[in-house]
């Protein structure tokens, strides 16, 4: 009889849980959210971010207050997140360079990519261009090749920091075309994009909605981009694949982590509503005009997305022979 009642308390109590958590996600926003971006100001990760963070404000009456964390490749403010109370108020926008790349390039990280973080949604998808300064004579990708085999090493490709997305890209390049480049490191891609225009590096390797009002105020010029077809929004400019290098297609996600342990109901509701903006007339526009492309995901197909990529980077880093400077 005992047993019998030691059961059903046991069965009362889950429920009596199951319910809190339900109520918990229905009322979800109770107060700001902190939305943590480990990447400068100006960035794909910004921008998408603060697009999003401003429609949820509205729905939700609720702040969401973007928090820009820089430093160490994106780990400062990926810890951080990590750290963070896990009740759902507390966001990281995540990228393969947090979650992928960075586990294989530092050996000491405090975190795991995939047991101190839940998948929330993924915003977007965002194509990589290769940028030059206007006086750099290139104008594809055959002839900065050219370009920097007569000059081994002389050619300087700025980045937003040691093992992000866009320093790595440079190896990849530079193995794929047999050249020599010089990998100059910023505190973000936005502060590099700006040094190329200035002259004092050659190139930057970025993601599309850092440099895209650069390219269209002639600032910047384009050389490829890293798509499988052309973009609508650079139709002029040419692929990698078609510029000469098979296979060479990158276009890595940026989405919303929250902390593990975080309850899945409040995931689900977060995952819902931000979905539901995703197809938003007034976002796909803004998002198009950054050069991204929505791509609403399940947690669960979020989860084998950052599964896959981890095997993918972890190669690409050491076939690259990317180290930290």
């Amino acid at each position: 009889m005992k047993f019998t009642h030691s059961l059903v308390h046991f069965l009362i109590a889950v429920a009596t849980l199951g319910l809190c958590a339900v109520a918990q996600a229905q009322n979800y926003p109770t107060k700001s959210v902190r939305f943590i971006v480990p990447q400068a100001t100006g960035g794909a990760s910004d921008v998408l971010a603060r697009i999003v963070a401003q429609k949820l404000a509205e729905q939700w009456a609720q702040q969401v207050i973007v928090d820009n964390r820089v430093g160490a490749g994106g780990n400062i403010g990926t810890e951080m997140a990590a750290r963070a109370v896990p009740d759902g108020y507390t966001w990281l926008l995540g990228f393969p360079g947090t979650h992928a790349i960075n586990p294989a390039l530092y050996k000491n990280l405090t975190w795991d990519p995939e047991k101190n973080f839940a998948p929330v949604a993924n915003l977007a998808v965002v194509p990589y261009v290769i940028v030059a300064n206007n006086n750099l004579p290139a104008k594809n990708m055959q002839e900065l090749m050219a370009l920097a085999k007569a000059k081994p090493g002389e050619l300087k490709y700025g980045s937003g920091g040691n093992g992000t997305v866009n320093h790595l890209i440079g190896p990849m390049i530079a193995t794929a075309g047999g050249v020599k480049m010089t990998h100059v490191p910023y505190r973000g891609i936005a502060i590099a994009s700006t040094s190329v225009i200035a002259g004092e590096v050659q190139l930057a390797f970025s993601s599309l909605p850092t440099v895209i009002g650069h390219i269209r105020g002639g600032l910047l010029k384009p050389l490829a981009v890293t798509t499988v077809k052309r973009l609508d929004a650079l139709k002029d400019v040419p692929t990698m694949i078609e510029s000469g290098f098979p296979g060479f297609e990158l276009t890595p996600w940026f989405g919303v982590l929250t902390t593990s342990g975080t309850p899945q109901a409040v995931v689900q509701k977060i995952n819902a509503d931000i979905n539901k903006l995703l197809a938003q007339k007034d976002v796909v526009e803004k998002f198009a005009g950054q050069g991204a492309d929505p791509a609403p995901w399940s947690p669960e197909q979020f989860a084998k997305v950052i599964r896959a990529d981890i095997v993918k980077w972890a190669k690409v880093v050491k076939e690259s022979g990317a180290t930290l400077d």
